[in-house]
């Protein structure tokens, strides 16, 4: 067996799963706020273009996709982020979810001969970018964030020393707990560092679309590069997603793009790794890409939940509306674990302790103090759910 897998941690459900077990909880019906899976229904015009295109399922795929599928993505990525330019032929790639292109990037360009590779990592952070560095032979360093500095990134903590050895950086905007939105400072202050030292910058975009002010949407990767004249976009890889978009998570289709060098690169490692998507979710794809109504009422249904929310919480937990993304990331008057098993005993709901979501660095765990409450079933299901929370913290302290 490959000892890399023996480094890798339990899964934070895995965890969860452990913290409940032997607690029995109310007889009510259960209310899942824990894991982020997008539930509201899926569009009717993607599902009728899944029917119109099941014949491809007698089609092997190429793992660079249709050109028509890379074009709409790249039509749908110059839209939203104001490009400059985007060649879909070679700066474009269709992937199965991001969750497996952004393990698959980092086998892609770590090499793992170099003395002690690094990757760089925000901190609570997506596990999959911890599993993706330790299975490609480099090992996570973390930059913190935290309530001190708004959730932002810190990333002076991580030494210059440690900058020399990194190889790939993580980042995630809007973040995954905390909901922070990297600002043109921030991305100034990335690619100033990945031109110093060289290292690869993979930007986790899945929430992109999720946002509160439609006047102020997140500012992407690519849009930052192209507006600091970056048009070659060097260095970056860019990854979203269909499933939190267009509520299709059972699709597992998003896309990737930027550099031309690496995007190579890329393609060759999954030609290999055998992931390429089956037309039927290609001409799917195209579909949900085109069409923009949709988000917009995806949108106003996530800001209802979150009004609800807030409105509900706010005495009780220390909450606030993060800047993207579909999670509260609630700090709590105990500790987080006990916190979680503590309101699962009384109420039913399951959130996540964010001491799971997090590691030990820079003398903290960043995770810790805090729940991550997923605001992703309908709102009347989120309503029940956020009374209870709210009763359940009356009660209890």
């Amino acid at each position: 067996m490959n000892p890399r897998l023996s480094r890798l941690q339990p899964y934070p459900f895995e965890k969860l799963r452990d913290l409940f077990a032997g607690v029995t909880p109310p007889a009510l019906p259960p209310i899942r706020l824990s894991i982020g899976e997008p539930q509201h229904p899926t569009p009717a015009f993607i599902r009728e273009a899944l029917s119109a295109h099941v014949d491809g399922l007698s089609v092997y795929p190429t793992t660079a996709g249709e050109d028509s599928l890379r074009e709409a993505m790249a039509t749908w990525f110059k839209r939203r982020f104001q490009l400059h330019r985007l060649d879909a032929a070679t700066e474009v790639l269709p992937v199965n979810g991001s969750r497996e292109a952004l393990f698959a990037l980092a086998q892609t360009v770590i090499d793992a001969s170099r003395p002690s590779p690094l990757v760089a990592c925000p901190n609570p952070f997506y596990q999959i970018y911890e599993g993706a560095a330790l299975l490609a032979g480099a090992e996570p360093v973390f930059f913190n964030q935290t309530a001190a500095n708004g959730f932002g990134i810190e990333l002076d903590t991580i030494e210059p020393a440690e900058w020399e050895r990194v190889q790939l950086m993580y980042v995630c905007s809007p973040g995954n707990p905390a909901g922070g939105v990297l600002t043109m400072a921030d991305w100034k202050a990335i690619f100033e560092l990945s031109d110093r030292y060289g290292f690869v910058v993979a930007s986790d975009e899945c929430y992109s679309e999720i946002y509160f002010d439609e006047a102020a949407p997140p500012i992407g990767g690519l849009q930052a590069a192209s507006q600091l004249g970056r048009d070659d976009y060097r260095n970056l890889v860019v990854f979203t997603s269909l499933s939190k978009r267009s509520n299709v998570p059972g699709l597992r289709s998003g896309g990737v793009a930027g550099d031309a060098r690496l995007m190579k690169s890329f393609l060759a490692y999954r030609t290999y790794h055998g992931s390429a998507m089956g037309p039927t979710a290609q001409h799917t794809s195209i579909a949900a890409w085109k069409d923009e109504a949709h988000v917009l009422e995806n949108r106003d249904r996530y800001r209802a939940k979150f009004d609800a929310a807030l409105r509900l919480l706010s005495p009780v937990l220390n909450v606030y509306r993060p800047g993207g993304s579909f999670y509260l990331w609630a700090g709590t008057p105990e500790d987080d674990a006990a916190f979680a098993r503590e309101l699962y005993r009384a109420t039913n709901v399951t959130v996540l302790a964010g001491q799971y979501l997090g590691r030990d660095a820079h003398g903290i765990n960043p995770g810790a103090g805090y729940v991550r409450i997923a605001l992703v079933p309908d709102y009347d299901a989120c309503l029940q759910a956020v009374e209870r929370i709210a009763s359940f913290c009356r009660s209890r302290y």
